[in-house]
């Protein structure tokens, strides 16, 4: 009879370790502490229970919740990658050409790139509505391609930068005004 509540404890203390072997959760220290205290008391309130007979609780002691050094700088390249990504080119209108402004901020994204010289990057090549779709997807090219030249001309290695255009195909503004429209002339970035 006590041996039903020992065993459904101790097969979900194993399917909480095993479920949590097999993922990658990135959770504050906080978090994990809570969820160890609220696993470890669940654990002794089913041994509680069942204390009309004998019986021993085995439980894993929880693994160090500390950050190592390879924790720290996986997030570190995160962010940093993470910055290639959330900051776009853009360009002036029927223009394949870099302002000062995005020039800036390419540097920036070599300086990155530079440091984590395993990340490759696509660039997407944007234009507004206006145009042919032909035209458009000609001169996204042209956009992506002029980003790749400068990020190749300070020091990025040219096999590391894939371009494609999408034209007018993936706006991030749906608007009909120069303000959408100066939004969706951009050059954008993926790493892989």
């Amino acid at each position: 009879m006590w041996i039903v509540p020992v065993l459904s404890c101790v097969f979900s203390v194993f399917l909480f370790t095993a479920s949590c072997s097999k993922q990658t959760v990135k959770a504050d220290l906080q978090d994990v502490k809570d969820a160890a205290k609220k696993e470890s008391a669940s654990a002794a309130s089913a041994a509680a229970a069942s204390s009309s007979a004998p019986a021993s609780v085995v439980q894993k002691a929880p693994e160090s919740v500390g950050s190592s050094a390879e924790d720290l700088a996986a997030k570190a390249k995160a962010a940093a990658l993470k910055s290639v990504v959330n900051e776009d080119v853009f360009f002036d209108y029927d223009s394949a050409v870099l302002s000062a402004a995005a020039q800036d901020v390419l540097k920036n994204k070599s300086v990155i790139l530079g440091k984590y010289s395993g990340v490759s990057v696509t660039i997407e090549g944007h234009c507004d509505e206006r145009g042919t779709n032909e035209y458009n997807l000609a001169l996204g090219e042209r956009r992506a391609e002029s980003a790749k030249s400068f990020l190749v001309s300070l020091g990025v290695n040219p096999s590391r930068l894939k371009t494609i255009s999408y034209g007018e195909e993936k706006p991030v503004n749906s608007g009909n005004d120069e303000a959408a429209w100066s939004k969706n002339r951009r050059a954008h970035f993926v790493t892989e």
